[in-house]
Parts: C-alpha cells; structure tokens; sequence
C-alpha cells in the first residue's frame, strides 16, 4: 500500500538545519541544528548515515543511540527524540554547542572565568562518578569532543559510542580505529602493562586528565605534552598530576577527586559551585535555608556568566516566588537577573511575577517593588499600569508605616507618564493633598510636594490650573524647613505652567513672605525665585508681543517634555529626604504613625542673627532665567543643616518621635487647619512658650483660599482639605497685617510683653486687696507667743 512507501525522514517531527555548528565531534556522527516543527524549539539533531561496508562502525552508533536512549542524568547530553531508519540514525538531544567551539568564542569575547570552568568540570567528574560507581560503565571516551554545552552554560557528557561495561558482560571495548581519539588511550593500554593491577576507573581518569590539559592549554598535540600543566591553575595542578600518572592504580576513583578539588582552598571550592550544588538541591532545602541563600546571592551574579543567570537561576527564581514561601528576597536578584533579558522576553518571563507581587499584602514585598520600580517600569505598559499595578500602590498612600508611604510617593514620578487622566488628574491628587496637608511626617510630605513639581508637566491644564499654586503656596508655610524650600523650588521649576496675573497676583506675595523665613536656605531660595518670576514680567513689560510666548504652556494640554527640565530640580526628592525618613523610622520602628504626635525643633532665639550671611557669587548674579541650573542637591544642604540642629544622627535624642508636649497644654493651631497636628508644630518657626490663643472669629491661615475666590476653584482638593466649616462664622477682612500669618519673633514678643504686664498688674492687685483686708481685722495686731511644753 501507499503508506509502506513513505519516507520517515519527511515526517519526523523536528527539522534539520543545513548549517553544521563549528567544532562538531569526530568520527560517523554529524551535529545539525535543528528546531521542533510544532512549536519551534531549538534542538540538537546527531544523523548518522549508513554506508556500506562499514558494519562495525554502524552497530558502535547503534549501541550509542540505545545508551542515551536510556542513560538519564543532569550532566549527561538529554535524550529527547530519535530515528532509526535502514539509511539513517537521528539522535534528537538538547540544544547544545560543543566545548570546543564554546571555549573558543568565549575566550573571543573576553567572558572566559575560571569559575565557569571549575563548574563545568565539576559536571564532567560527577557524571564518571555515575557511569562507574552507580552503573558500572566506562565511556573510554572522555574528550573535547565528547563534551557539550547547553545554553545555561551547563557542561553535558556525550560520546557514548565506545562505552563497555566494567563488569565485562559484553566483551572488551570497541575498536575505534579513528586516530584523533586514540591519542587520549592511557599509556597502559598501549605497552599492555598493568592491566592486572588497575582500577576500573583508571582508563576514564587519565582521559579526564587530558580533557583537563585541553581546557585550559588548547588542543593537545601529543600525549608528551601532559607533563607540562601549561595554565592549568595552581590549585589543580596536584589533582591533575595523580590524574596523568604512569602508575593507573594511584589515580584517584571520580568521587575521592570530586572531594579533594572541593576542600577548602581547592579549585572548585568557589561561590559558583556552591550556588550550583544548592539550586540542584533547591526543592529539598527548608525554608530558612532558602531565604538565606536568596538574600546572598545578588552580591554574586555580578561575577557568574549571564547565561547561567538567565538560563539556571531565572527559572529557579520564578518557581521560589510561585510555589515556594521565599517572599520579598526574591525581587532582588529578580530583577538583577532580569536586566539580562529582552524586551519581549521579560514581558514573557517577569512583568506577570510583578503584577502578581503588587497584589500581596507582604509589606517587605511592597517596599521593595516600589524601591525597584526604575528597573521595571519601562517594561509595563499603560494599560497594565492602570488597571493591575496603580490600584494596588495608592492602598501604600494610606499605610501607617511611614517608609512605604514615601516610597508610594516616590514612585508616582515613575508611574505618572503611564497613568490616564482619571487616575491621575482624580485620584492621585486626592491623595497627595491628603498628604500634603495631613501627614505627621515632614519628610514625606516634603517628598509630596517635590513629586508634586516633578509630574507637574503631565496633568491636565485644569488641574495645574487648580492644585499647582494652591499646592506649593500651602508648602512654604509647612512648619518643616525642607518643605517650604521644595514649595519654592516647585514654583521654581514649573514657572512656565502660570499666567503673568497668577505670577504677580499668587505666586510673588506668598515668596516674598518667606524673605524674611527663620531658615537661610529657605530666604536664599525665596530670593532667586523672586529674581526670576521679576525677570520674566519685566521682560514681558518691556516687550508685551513676548507673552503669548511667556505663556505657551499655560493652556497646554500636557508638557511631557518638561520631565526632562524637572529632573535637574527634583533628583533630590530620591535620596536626600529618604534619609531623613529613614532616620525617623529607626527611631521608633514599631509606632503608629497616625497616632504619634510629631513635634519639630524650636527655632533657637538669636538663630537668624547668627546664621552666615555671605553669599556666593552665583547667588549674586541677577541673570534673568537660571532655573535649569538649580539642582536638588541645594536641598540637601538645607536636610544636613536641619538634621545638625534636630540632632536625629546622635544617640542624645533616641525617640525623636516620643518627644511630645505636656498633654495639659494646648497649643494654637497651625496654619494648616486640616493637618490634624495637635501638638508643637509651630514650634519650628515660633517661640516654644505658648503664645496668647486667638480671638473669636480669628481665622487661619488654611482657611483662605490662595487660588482664588473663582468658581473654578471649588474642584481644587487641596483647598477642599482645608476648608473650615464652622457655624456662625464671622467675616473677617483679609489683611496679611491683622491676620498675623507668619507669626514674626517681634510680634511675638510684643505679645509676650503684653501679657507680661497685665499679669504684673493683676498680681499688684491682688496685694493690695489683701492689704486692705488685714487693715480692717479687728482689734490690734498682737505678737505671737510660743507655749511652753
């Protein structure tokens, strides 16, 4: 019938590659690439054609396709398909390159580590150690040739074509008759000496010594050539020397020389071996043991090959995070193996591990994604962000632990170019003005406000509108000094998104108030942004054609490109604060945040007078623009000068957070009504004695509303934070005199003088009225006598 004349070849399920991979093994066999037709799988395709007249040679390569049909070891070359025809034998195995060819581009490239070799080695020995102690078998083929390397960089022993039995239930060994594998026979072999007196394994060790030679010298021209170790490396050079001894009885059994290379100083006795033998046996490991050997081995993929890491660690990484119980340890070395990857082949492998992790309630998971966002966040793509990542990080706005709130804010700069206009123009704005204006933490809401400026550029023309200058005019009354400053610098670095009105009618009054700020890196920022918002009027006066240029961007619908002017401004939000926070955290790691009064460092009298009033010369300069100039790092001077004053680094002030004020005292509220601060918090930029409470009717400063009373306005969160509803308000005039905004050390103490005096007064008072009652007593006054006992 028909199907008695189809060719098998045509229907086997793997297809061969006409190109031949360089260094292919001696002898019959011919290595092809090859690929899985059904899902196009790289495979390695050994054929061997039958001719005529080579009967012996055809039944060697048979007795090779039923060994590894049937030998199954991790450091043996993987069976996976075959075909056994009248004109053809077809061994399918993994895809694999030959040592030979592996080492040579290796070494091309420069990547060639001795680590990579003592493994590999290491790989080649354990599986002689399987074939003679566990199976009783001797390849009496170890070789170059013999050996191959998988895409891990995993070193495979192949060449099973000579092997016997040790046992010698099948005869003698085969008959090679190809010369380039004759060379490796031992001497004993040859001369016909000792055969009595040798080991089993003596034959495969000498060829072990060879394959050794060859590795690490080249081909070896002759067998002459193993006296001289050549490069072998000084800590195997004794372990080889007993593997090409004359003697065949003294070289060691695979097991004892696996065993003396891994002594301590020996050549395999490295971190890459150890971190092989634990991934082999990772499934067995406890728990414990796991999540050590997670957190260690980011300090070594530095040093191990890339393919190992993307090819063996990888998928070792990815089960631990799906099956096992290794939690937050994993994302380090995650996404440091990760930058091995492709674009597409990460979106494959790690973005599903990473939206799965943003899920998880593991606070220590959380804090670290959001820590290593950079390394990821140009692999998402903006669906992906806003309907699996951004609803699970804003949960981190309202989480009582103070460092993944900053964190939470911090990422918003990575995550707001990908975010649609609900999320960000909606609800990323409630929640900053949530933390702006509530957060007992100085810090973070110092970050907020420096994040605040960065993404400025990406909201809608309505929101910047709405939130920008309401936004950073409530940061300069911030009692925490690093606040105010990014409330300026934000102005600073978004000066392009305001009308000349809202420059001269907002943003000039609300700086020129902090000119006189108890802080010098606060009024030396104040007065350059005073200089440039003056500059771009006066040059908008003189030329008026100029404005519609001056306010290009106002209207714009989003200014992506001033990301990129931001960044100069805003690097500081990443590092400087975060120390300050960190340092918060330590002092009282397990506190609720939200229950933890948080009291800022008074203003020392004589502060001002005392702080240094030189200038550099660039702080002298009166060039119009110089706001691509100013770097965040002027930030961080003004956090050293704080924390020197606050005093967090030292072991004096352990419980920063503990120090509150006496309970029966009640303090003035801030001006920041909404904050819900009860305790202290003007104490940062006003005498620490009480000061007289308001009268009736006093408003503060949060009650005014900065962006102005236009309707347009009502959808503003900032100012919907601090409104005040109270019954039967009164009307109150808005004079920044009468209203006392900033609370100046001479109205202070003009007050205290005040109530001084009247307290003088009524205790002079009192006395007299006592005078008065004693004069009126009755009777004369008598002189007290003492009673004897």
């Amino acid at each position: 019938m028909w199907f008695f004349a189809r060719d098998p070849v045509r229907d086997f399920p793997f297809e061969l590659s006409p190109e031949l991979p360089e260094g292919g093994p001696p002898g019959p066999w011919v290595l092809h690439r090859g690929r899985k037709k059904a899902t196009g799988s790289p495979v390695s395709i050994f054929v061997y054609d039958v001719k005529p007249g080579v009967e012996e040679q055809t039944q060697v390569a048979k007795a090779a396709f039923k060994r590894l049909k049937t030998l199954r070891h991790p450091n043996i070359l993987a069976y996976i398909d075959g075909l056994e025809t009248d004109r053809c034998l077809h061994i399918v195995t993994e895809a694999v390159t030959p040592l030979g060819a592996y080492l040579k581009a290796r070494a091309e490239a420069g990547d060639l580590r001795e680590l990579e070799l003592s493994w590999g080695l290491h790989q080649i020995v354990k599986a002689l150690s399987f074939l003679v102690n566990d199976c009783s078998l001797i390849h009496n083929n170890v070789c170059m040739a013999a050996v191959f390397v998988d895409r891990a960089g995993e070193w495979k022993l192949g060449g099973l074509d000579y092997m016997y039995s040790a046992q010698g239930n099948g005869g003698g060994p085969p008959r090679k008759g190809i010369p380039e594998l004759e060379q490796y026979d031992p001497p004993e072999l040859a001369d016909g000496s000792g055969r009595a007196v040798r080991e089993k394994w003596s034959a495969d060790m000498w060829r072990l010594g060879c394959l050794i030679w060859e590795v690490f010298n080249g081909p070896l021209p002759r067998a002459a050539a193993l006296r001289n170790p050549g490069k072998i490396p000084k800590s195997l050079v004794p372990h080889y020397c007993e593997l090409v001894g004359a003697n065949p009885k003294v070289r060691p059994n695979p097991a004892r020389f696996l065993q003396n290379c891994r002594a301590p100083g020996g050549f395999m006795n490295n971190r890459f071996v150890e971190t092989n033998l634990f991934l082999e046996e990772i499934q067995i490991k406890e728990p414990a043991e796991k999540q050590k050997f997670f957190q260690e081995l980011s300090k070594s993929l530095d040093s191990f090959p890339e393919d190992f890491c993307r090819h063996k660690v990888l998928p070792q990484l990815l089960t631990a995070f799906e099956f096992g119980s290794a939690g937050a340890v994993v994302l380090t070395p995650l996404f440091k193996v990760g930058k091995f990857l492709g674009a597409v082949e990460y979106q494959r492998k790690i973005i599903p591990v990473v939206v799965k992790m943003f899920s998880s309630t593991d606070r220590a998971m959380r804090i670290r994604l959001l820590q290593q966002m950079e390394q990821f966040i140009q692999y998402l793509d903006e669906p992906t962000v806003n309907t699996q990542i951004f609803p699970h990080v804003v949960h981190g706005f309202l989480d009582t632990n103070p460092a993944i709130r900053e964190q939470t804010v911090k990422s918003m700069l990575l995550l707001a170019p990908k975010l649609n206009e609900t999320n960000l123009n909606v609800e990323l704005m409630k929640h900053f003005a949530r933390l702006q204006a509530k957060d007992e933490q100085g810090p973070i809401r110092c970050n907020t406000t420096v994040c605040l400026g960065k993404i400025g550029s990406y909201l809608s023309a309505g929101t910047r509108h709405r939130v920008l200058t309401s936004a950073f005019s409530r940061a300069t009354k911030d009692p925490f000094a690093p606040s105010r400053v990014a409330g300026v610098l934000g102005f600073a670095a978004t000066h392009n998104l305001y009308s000349m009105n809202d420059c001269a009618h907002k943003i000039l009054p609300v700086l020129c108030s902090l000119t006189v700020d108890p802080e010098r890196s606060v009024r030396d920022q104040a007065f350059k942004a005073i200089r440039s918002f003056l500059s771009k009027l006066e040059s908008v006066s003189e030329d008026p054609t100029q404005l519609a240029e001056a306010e290009k961007d106002v209207h714009a619908a989003s200014s992506p490109g001033m990301g990129g002017a931001a960044a100069s401004w805003a690097g500081w939000a990443v590092t400087g604060v975060s120390s300050l926070t960190s340092k918060l955290i330590r002092a009282h790691p397990t506190a609720a945040p939200a229950e933890t009064n948080v009291p800022q460092r008074p203003v020392p009298e004589g502060h001002w007078e005392t702080q240094e009033e030189s200038k550099d010369a660039e702080e002298d300069s009166t060039a119009a623009d110089r706001w691509d100039d100013e770097d965040w790092g002027s930030l961080e001077e003004a956090e050293s000068v704080l924390a020197q004053q606050d005093n967090w680094s030292t072991g004096g002030q352990a419980s920063w957070a503990g120090q509150t004020s006496n309970p029966g005292h009640k303090s003035q509220e801030s001006d920041w009504s909404s904050w819900e601060a009860e305790d202290a918090w003007e104490q940062g930029w006003q005498e620490p004695s009480p000061p007289e409470p308001p009268p009736e009717g006093t408003r503060l400063a949060s009650e005014y509303n900065w962006g102005g009373p236009q309707p347009s306005d009502k959808g503003d969160p900032f100012a919907a934070l601090s409104v005040r509803r109270e019954a039967g308000a009164q009307p109150r005039r808005d004079s920044w005199g009468d209203d006392n905004w900033e609370g100046l050390e001479a109205e202070s103490r003009q007050a205290k003088a005040e109530l001084a005096r009247k307290k003088r007064e009524e205790r002079r008072r009192e006395m007299e009225a006592k005078r008065a009652e004693k004069k009126t007593a009755k009777g004369p006054m008598k002189l007290g006598t003492r009673k004897l006992d």
